[in-house]
């Protein structure tokens, strides 16, 4: 199962209309395949100009864009233009003020414009917003927020907190120097590169930097209220591939959170069915402080292990994708609808939407097939359409190639001679699991849940990675349109 393939990526011809000198750029990309289960792309994000040059219906002609030249760009006719250089020039990046380089914050940061009233300690987080700045760059954020960014902002700023709460003896902002300082970081990160609308990408408040609902803020308060020891025992040594399943860490923040939370509540009013809600809320609000406390006394790698490994238990229970109408795949595939082809076309399509939404870890692409494989059997579809149309689980992924990103916390890396790179887990053509009638999988911790092979970040098992790596165009093909809205 594919997106459908896009002839302009077949090759793209670059022109330098000035000069006419051109060269070829490959859109499918050069794999080189060493041995096991892993797969590094590497992203080379300058090649984001070069889908940009020639558009899906031009033929980027020279003679066409000296008639045109000096005209404005509209949306019924969009001309691929290329500034005048000699070849003996470095370009500049091709239209700056709509989609300059995204490599050029890395090289050239600007200089963010700051409230001057954030006080927190933003240099002994250094290392985790320099990885924040990464994982959430400009053109990759949209794709990589739930698996990635977010998860990632999110620990930056527990961790910003924590360390602040050394000089401050609070574990907390007032709710006006919490909106000063998410501001604050927000425009340290786009001056580096990071998208500059983290907040509602990610969903992050100023309410999120306070104590929210939770009655303790005060280090020390804390301290006296909760078994500290014990918290400390249970998370600094955290086993990321284990703790999903035995949540040794999860369960001693959440014990703490429920003490600290229910510190205000008297026993008649907690008994009470109209205010469980609300403890519900309080005690998720206090796991913040107590994850901040964490990120206090830990060392700053350790905090971000802890922070990314219990954020990534959560984020991989749930399905990110958002599934479009079945209208046109009920019909097609439904009872009596015995045309193969049709229904298979359908559900290409159908897939071919999902596969535009967003990256997905191995274990959210498995929760994925199986909410489809039920939404269509709620539509009386009883046939097992992933094996008919051979849907495979990394077509509930971005990418033609269907990366399926590690079950485990991971990050992007970045250098200036290979761009922006990060690995995806993926076995050949794992075929996405039919669900049975109407049911969800049991957990993957579920040892008798009958799941399909995993690579081995997955399965909890260690084992040999290989490395694959390519020139991911037709990503950056994905990427190119929205760089130009």
């Amino acid at each position: 199962m594919s997106v459908p393939q896009l002839p302009f990526l077949d090759g793209l011809l670059i022109f330098s209309f000035s000069h006419f000198y051109f060269f070829w750029v490959q859109a499918l990309g050069v794999f080189r395949m060493r041995e096991g289960l892993a797969l590094k792309f590497k992203y080379k994000l300058p090649m984001l100009f070069l889908l940009m040059l020639c558009l899906h219906e031009s033929n980027c002609n020279p003679s066409e864009y000296q008639q045109e030249q000096g005209s404005a760009l509209t949306e019924s006719s969009i001309e691929p233009v290329l500034p005048a250089t000699s070849p003996s020039v470095e370009p500049q990046p091709f239209l700056p003020s709509l989609a300059p380089s995204p490599l050029t914050p890395f090289t050239n940061k600007s200089v963010p414009r700051l409230s001057g009233l954030c006080k927190l300690n933003f240099s002994a987080a250094e290392s985790m917003i320099s990885m924040t700045t990464i994982d959430c760059l400009a053109s990759f954020a949209p794709y990589l927020a739930n698996v990635m960014c977010c998860p990632q902002l999110q620990a930056t700023i527990e961790v910003l907190l924590g360390q602040t709460s050394k000089e401050t003896g609070f574990l907390a902002l007032d709710g006006t120097l919490a909106k000063h300082c998410l501001s604050d970081v927000e425009q340290i990160l786009a001056s580096r590169g990071a998208s500059d609308n983290l907040q509602h990408l990610c969903s992050i408040h100023p309410s999120k930097l306070t104590e929210a609902s939770c009655p303790i803020r005060d280090v020390k308060e804390f301290e006296s209220s909760v078994d500290s020891s014990k918290l400390l025992m249970a998370c600094e040594k955290i086993d990321l591939v284990n703790e999903c399943c035995t949540q040794r860490c999860q369960n001693a923040i959440s014990e703490a959170a429920k003490k600290i939370a229910l510190s205000g509540y008297g026993v008649s009013s907690m008994d009470g069915v109209r205010n469980i809600n609300e403890q519900g809320l309080r005690i998720d609000d206090c796991e913040s402080i107590v994850h901040r406390w964490l990120a206090r006394k830990l060392e700053l790698s350790t905090s971000k292990k802890v922070l990314r490994g219990i954020s990534n238990c959560k984020l991989n229970k749930d399905c990110p994708l958002t599934f479009p109408n079945i209208h046109n795949v009920s019909t097609n595939c439904g009872s009596g609808a015995n045309n193969v082809t049709a229904c298979c076309i359908s559900v290409d399509k159908y897939v071919s939407h999902l596969q535009k939404q967003s990256f997905t870890t191995n274990l959210q692409a498995l929760n994925c097939a199986a909410s489809l494989g039920v939404k269509l059997q709620k539509a009386n579809i009883t046939k097992n359409l992933y094996n008919v149309c051979h849907v495979s689980l990394k077509d509930f992924s971005l990418q033609e190639s269907g990366c399926l990103l590690p079950s485990l916390p991971s990050d992007a890396t970045f250098d200036l001679s290979s761009g922006i790179s990060f690995v995806c887990d993926l076995n050949d053509n794992i075929a996405a699991p039919w669900p049975s009638v109407n049911q969800l999988p049991g957990s993957s911790c579920n040892k008798t849940t009958k799941l399909p092979a995993l690579p081995a970040a997955a399965s909890g098992h260690s084992g040999p990675h290989g490395k694959w790596s390519a020139f991911a165009l037709l990503f950056a093909g994905l990427l190119a349109p929205a760089t130009l809205i």
